[in-house]
């Protein structure tokens, strides 16, 4: 829930900024000079580029909790069984061994969404975020039987 809650107020202070700085952009394009239509572009220019980087990430984060959810309802989500520190930060060697054996899991099926899923999960668990955005990509995409790319 705090997760939920903490990317809504990131949500709405973007969107404020873009409307603030769009609202900015408009100003300088009416204005009317060669320089400030060319700079009133250029400033709309960054408002339009972050709505639709807020767009596809809101969509994605989405995507991944239907899929968490429908996981979860068929009781195949993974089961938190890593070691962590006296301080609660998960024990890399644990990470470790889980991540190897979601991916032999993906492995064997490669066209299995759910395998995608846990492997993503078992990515971030072992803290490559970037890896895992792409398993959870494709773990998204054979849910909804698309193209999957390469």
């Amino acid at each position: 829930m705090r997760a939920k809650l903490s990317y809504a107020v990131t949500a709405a202070v973007l969107v404020f900024y873009f409307v603030l700085a769009g609202s900015r952009g408009v100003l300088l394009i009416r204005h009317g000079t060669l320089l400030t239509v060319t700079f009133g572009v250029a400033v709309l220019i960054l408002p339009v580029i972050g709505v639709w980087f807020l767009w596809q990430n809101t969509q994605f984060v989405r995507r991944a909790n239907a899929l968490a959810a429908e996981l979860d309802a068929e009781g195949g989500l993974p089961v938190d069984e890593l070691v962590r520190t006296p301080s609660g930060r998960i024990d890399r060697a644990s990470a470790d061994a889980v991540f190897t054996r979601r991916r032999e899991e993906t492995e064997d099926s490669p066209d299995d969404w759910r395998c995608w899923f846990r492997l993503a999960v078992a990515y971030q668990d072992a803290r490559d975020t970037p890896r895992a955005r792409k398993a959870m990509q494709r773990a998204i995409a054979l849910h909804a039987n698309k193209p999957v790319r390469a």
